[in-house]
């Protein structure tokens, strides 16, 4: 299996989910689109998958290191 590929594909996402997660970003881009009545439960998506995003990281860089 491709590690290298997995590992940065979790990198990836966990930074994008973080970024949504954890600053305005995602609140201002909604609201600019008229889309304000889905922040309430944006938090219901985007902290299980910075979770994912953050184990299948883990997971990619502990196999990597086994090789």
């Amino acid at each position: 299996m491709n590690w290298d590929a997995l590992f940065k594909t979790g990198v990836v996402g966990g930074v994008l989910a973080g970024v949504c997660c954890f600053t305005p970003i995602l609140v201002l881009l909604l609201g600019a689109v008229g889309l304000t009545a889905w922040v309430g439960w944006v938090d219901w998506v985007l902290l299980p998958s910075l979770g994912f995003f953050v184990g299948l990281t883990g997971y990619a860089f502990y196999r990597k290191r086994l090789e």
